[in-house]
């Protein structure tokens, strides 16, 4: 099971979030450090959590066409 800890960026829809992943790497020639990101959506049944709140989500069975994790804690 996968863990991830990511921004929220979205709580407009009902159940889900939109949790924003941040990793750096290294380009293969430059040698330069380069910020990626990558938007997950996430069942939440907490409507406390709203966006820039840092959450800990884990990876789960398919919940819907998109939504393949699930948020465990907020940070």
């Amino acid at each position: 099971m996968k863990k991830l800890i990511g921004r929220v960026v979205s709580s407009r829809m009902n159940k889900t979030i939109v949790v924003a992943i941040g990793r750096e790497i290294v380009h293969p020639l430059y040698k330069k450090i380069m910020r990626r990101t990558t938007k997950i959506k996430a069942h939440c049944e907490d409507p406390r959590i709203k966006e820039g709140n840092m959450v800990k989500i884990i990876s789960c069975r398919p919940i819907s066409k998109e939504k393949h994790y699930k948020v465990v804690e907020k940070i």
